[in-house]
């Protein structure tokens, strides 16, 4: 396995102060990582600290916590369908900094996988044989990628979802919670499944597709008999 880890003698900056953050924080200073600083953009800026570790302008990180010292990594959603977290990955590269990636240790992945940077894969996910993950792909817990699949650059796949063997899903698209992509189909660029939808076909590029909500029923649950 080849994964863009970071350095344990290097310290680490984590753009992003939100949840998405918070969480990746969480985990990573459970396997001995040092964070340095968040940072997020300048005009969201007011003097704020995030667990004890200083917030600072993403524009001012290589002033004060240089490439050299520290690894990067991008951790937002998919503000923009990706494309935020694109962009900072983008101009984190330039600025000369190493975006390492992040497995959890609790993930099943097969040997041969190879991740460039900034890529997340988190609890209980698998990753079958023969699969392949680009740059900047998010993927949620209790995920799995099946056999010989491709997840282009630039995705994030939320929590939950089950990818057949065989699928192919293109730059920037978003798999919503729990969503279900049928074997050997192709998932069009810039495309959103939503949460709970089952695919069975082709989509095109910049496809929408969504899951009816469900039903409430007009009565109290204190009259239901559950047996």
């Amino acid at each position: 396995m080849v994964i863009k880890k970071a350095n344990k003698q290097k310290k680490l900056l984590l753009f992003g102060a939100g949840k998405t953050a918070q969480v990746l924080y969480y985990h990573l200073i459970r396997e001995g990582l040092t964070i340095s600083a968040f940072l997020i953009d300048d005009e969201y800026m007011n003097g704020q600290s995030l667990f004890g570790k200083p917030v600072i302008p993403f524009q001012s990180a290589a002033e004060k916590y240089p490439p050299d010292t520290n690894d990067m990594m991008i951790v937002v959603g998919y503000k923009r369908l990706n494309q935020l977290r694109a962009e900072r990955v983008n101009e984190a590269e330039k600025m000369g900094y190493h975006l390492m990636s992040y497995v959890s240790p609790t993930a099943v992945v097969w040997d041969g996988l190879q991740l460039a940077g900034n890529c997340k894969i988190g609890e209980q996910t698998i990753i079958q044989p023969y699969s392949t993950i680009g740059k900047n792909v998010f993927i949620g817990s209790g995920c799995i990628v099946g056999h010989h699949s491709k997840i282009m650059d630039h995705c994030f796949i939320a929590s939950g979802v089950i990818i057949g063997g065989g699928v192919t899903v293109k730059p920037y698209s978003f798999l919503g919670t729990g969503s279900i992509i049928r074997n050997d189909i192709e998932i069009g660029e810039s495309s959103v499944i939503g949460a709970g939808v089952t695919l069975l076909e082709n989509t095109g590029k910049d496809s929408v597709y969504i899951n009816r909500s469900s039903e409430k029923v007009d009565i109290s649950s204190m009259n239901l008999e559950i047996r």
